[in-house]
This record gives C-alpha cells, structure tokens and sequence, in this order.
C-alpha cells in the first residue's frame, strides 16, 4: 500500500504530464490512419518506413524538437528527481 501515491503527491510537472495524453493519442490516431489506408506490408521495414514519414509530416520544417526540448525538459528532470532508482542515466535521453 505505501507504493501507491496521490496524485497530488507529485510535482507540478509530472501531474502536467500526465493529464496531457492529448499528443500521444493524436499521434497513435494518425498512425492507425496511415496503417489502414496502405492495408498491409510486404516487410516490417515498409511498415516502419510508413510510420517515419508520418511522424516525419506532423514537423516538416524540423523545429519541432527544439519545442519538445524546450517543453519536456522540466517533466524529464522531475521524474529522473521522483523516480531516481528507476529512471535511465541522462546519457541515453
């Protein structure tokens, strides 16, 4: 039972991170379009080349990263703080 947390136990960022699924669920929704309109693949490399360029089409001018840098940052920090035993080393983010 001490495992369980309230949310409202945790920082500011990781609640904001949590509540805001609204890119994720956007992303799988353009990924399940993409993957019906073509039907099936012949490898599993067209599949995944399928989904690169659909990830590669939400950000054409390739900004995007440096947004995501900029907003996700603090929440990364916050969970490797929260959940430090758990977390990967800063070397593979």
């Amino acid at each position: 039972m001490e495992r369980i947390h309230s949310f409202l136990d945790y920082d500011v960022e990781i609640r904001t991170m949590i509540c805001s699924t609204n890119a994720i669920e956007s992303l799988n929704a353009r990924y399940r379009r993409a993957v019906r309109a073509r039907g099936h693949f012949p490898t599993e490399q067209a599949a995944m080349k399928c989904l690169y360029l659909v990830t590669r089409s939400l950000d054409p001018t390739g900004t995007g990263r440096t947004r995501w840098t900029m907003r996700w940052k603090p929440v990364i920090n916050a969970f490797a703080i929260t959940f430090g035993d758990r977390w990967p080393t800063a070397e593979t983010y």
